[in-house]
């Protein structure tokens, strides 16, 4: 790993963090979300994350997690885009190949949230038993190694384009996996070529053996500095916090906005409500820590300005915080090196 990067991501699902900002508003149409997109660039946040759930969350019509970001791609040309695919009931192979095509399509800014849902209800939908939380960690470890591997079984010059003789690719260069996992098996290679980032950044919760960015969570910053420590100890190479966020915004304290948005149920994240500077001074505290912190807004349309007005300046000013470039990859912008393919690596051993 290189030098090693503050990171501040930002959920972008729906209109915000607090069931209020979208119970009140109808699903965030693709114009919204890119002028969202685009405004998170903009300010220079890292990158844009995009929940998602196994099943639609109402009949509304709604682009899947992958989807919304590859929607988006073409539209940035700087921000980190890191959709949710849920790895529980989901082919494994097709996750993989949407994945590496929006590394291609965003030219290497890509991540993946390999998240998991153990629901009955999400398991009788796609006719299925409900996995115990054991089988669903076995499930995520096994998705994420063959996403790996078939992100791998291309090498990277594998694509030839050889007009003189008709050969577009090596076909020496091009894999199998065979991958045998407890619930599913995959031969490979993958449909397309490598991904520019060699391997996408991928992201999941403390623990996920395989993953570059562990997700952690605490109520105070004690709590996430012991979790952070743990996470570290098991193998994770970044750590990111999670930290709810609402701030005084428009003249109306974070107090008064609550409020009037009622009860936000807790969901285990560190939540801070005040002034930016507040926000500043926790974020450079837990960068103590902390590789990097996700905010999850009240309301993005409140939020996402004051954030990016008052709260990302500051952070350069006081911890060095760096906006991602034009061109740069998200592994680069977050200082994790380019992995060499294991398949050539391997090639390179067995005739050296």
């Amino acid at each position: 790993m290189s030098d090693t990067r503050f990171a501040v991501a930002l959920e972008l699902d729906a209109h915000g963090a607090h069931p209020a900002a979208s119970a009140a508003s109808a699903a965030a149409s693709p114009r919204l979300l890119a002028s969202r997109g685009a405004a998170a660039e903009r300010f220079g946040f890292t990158a844009v994350t995009f929940d998602d759930s196994p099943l639609p969350a109402s009949d509304l019509p709604r682009l899947d997690a992958v989807q919304r970001a590859a929607f988006i791609s073409p539209l940035t040309s700087a921000i980190g885009l890191v959709p949710v695919a849920h790895v529980a009931y989901s082919e494994p192979f097709h996750v993989a190949t949407q994945l590496a095509s929006l590394d291609w399509t965003s030219n290497g800014r890509a991540g993946w949230i390999a998240a998991s849902s153990g629901s009955a209800h999400d398991a009788a939908a796609y006719g299925r038993e409900a996995l115990t939380d054991a089988e669903l960690e076995r499930e995520r470890h096994d998705v994420i190694e063959v996403a790996r591997r078939l992100w791998d079984s291309w090498e990277d010059d594998a694509v030839i384009q050889d007009v003189a003789t008709g050969r577009y690719l090596d076909a020496d260069k091009l894999h199998y996996v065979d991958f045998e996992g407890e619930s599913f098996s995959v031969k490979g290679p993958l449909i397309t070529p490598r991904p520019p980032q060699g391997q996408l950044v991928v992201v999941s919760s403390a623990g996920t053996v395989g993953a570059d960015v562990a997700l952690v969570t605490g109520a105070d910053r004690a709590e996430i500095t012991d979790a952070a420590a743990r996470a570290r100890a098991e193998g994770a190479t970044l750590v990111w916090a999670e930290v709810e966020v609402v701030l005084d915004a428009r003249g109306v304290s974070a107090a008064r906005r609550l409020s009037v948005l009622g009860p936000w149920p807790e969901a285990g994240r560190l939540r801070y409500a005040g002034g930016a500077d507040g926000l500043v001074a926790l974020i450079a505290e837990l960068a103590a820590s902390v590789d990097g912190v996700r905010l999850h807004v009240a309301e993005l349309d409140v939020d996402l300005e004051e954030l990016g007005r008052a709260v990302l300046p500051a952070l350069r000013e006081q911890i060095g915080f760096r906006s991602p470039r034009a061109g740069e990859t998200l592994r680069g912008v977050l200082g994790l090196e380019r992995p060499v393919n294991r398949y050539a690596a391997t090639a390179v051993k067995e005739f050296a």
